[in-house]
């Protein structure tokens, strides 16, 4: 197989399998069943939830750990417990929390933070974030329970469609990228964020010549992305997120990892017409899901 042949059989080893995906489905199902049954009356399984982080926005790869949903409860409840006199952040999480344990009663939930966790034994662990719609229609209020309580505002729907938009202007390859990525991050134990792949890559493909070519030019694509990264400022504490303009921070020092990885695909680029010695060297960079 030739480069394009690689990354194509690459991508299919590195999204996420049918079987996980239905997995994911059942329990995002059951989880939102039980709480419109609690908070609105309703046995719908799809109402009012919605998936977000890495896989709303579809950037998520083969060995994702945590499942991000959102679930829009009802204003009333907002006015309820907004006023409480002490943390009406964390008594709304707890009650999330009651909620979703009479479906998932032996695994581990609890409220943390911001977010409800669901742990499974399989190693997907979902996170609810409890939230309001807003007048706009488009941002979300969610409870923040440290530091005594407080209400903050995302506007996850944003981020969806900046990636999707990017994603459709560049021939599905800010997905791939993002994917690659994660598989990348995964591997080297390479301290950022999903989020934070997401936005660098968002910005990285403006301007990214080859941006909507085919497979044949993932291989400049990983190079090229891995030189951007290493050359952000070691300094910058975060970025902005593409669409809701929200603050990503940084998890730790990835820009000498990246340097790294450029320079191990320098190496497998010279090697293209080697294909053994080719996977070789892209295998260094991406591990056991790179095509043998």
């Amino acid at each position: 197989m030739g480069v394009g042949e690689d990354f194509a059989a690459f991508k299919s080893n590195y999204n996420l399998d049918a079987d996980t995906m239905g997995s994911i489905s059942r329990r995002y199902r059951r989880i939102t069943r039980q709480l419109n049954n609690d908070f609105y009356g309703s046995d719908s399984e799809t109402a009012h939830s919605w998936y977000v982080g890495s896989y709303g926005r579809d950037t998520a790869a083969r060995g994702v750990s945590d499942l991000d949903m959102g679930y829009l409860l009802p204003n009333a409840v907002y006015h309820q417990y907004h006023a409480y006199a002490t943390n009406g952040q964390s008594a709304l999480l707890q009650a999330v929390k009651r909620s979703i344990q009479k479906t998932y009663r032996t695994t581990d939930s609890f409220g943390d933070g911001q977010v409800v966790g669901v742990n499974f034994t399989d190693g997907i662990n979902f996170e609810v974030l409890p939230a309001f719609l807003n007048k706009d229609k488009k941002t979300w209020t969610y409870a923040n329970a440290n530091n005594g309580g407080s209400w903050r505002v995302c506007n996850p729907w944003a981020e969806m469609e900046a990636v999707n938009a990017r994603s459709r202007a560049t021939n599905r390859n800010m997905k791939h990228l993002c994917r690659m990525m994660r598989v990348w991050k995964d591997y080297n134990g390479v301290p950022i964020s999903g989020m934070l792949i997401d936005t660098l890559a968002f910005q990285f493909l403006e301007n990214w010549p080859h941006r909507d070519k085919s497979f044949l030019y993932h291989d400049y694509m990983a190079r090229d992305f891995f030189l951007f990264m290493s050359r952000q400022a070691t300094t910058q504490s975060y970025w902005r997120a593409p669409g809701s303009g929200s603050q990503v921070g940084r998890r730790g020092a990835f820009e000498k990892r990246a340097w790294a990885a450029y320079l191990l695909s320098l190496d497998a680029i010279v090697y293209n017409d080697n294909p053994y010695s080719r996977r070789r060297k892209w295998r260094e960079i991406f591990g056991p899901l790179y095509p043998v």
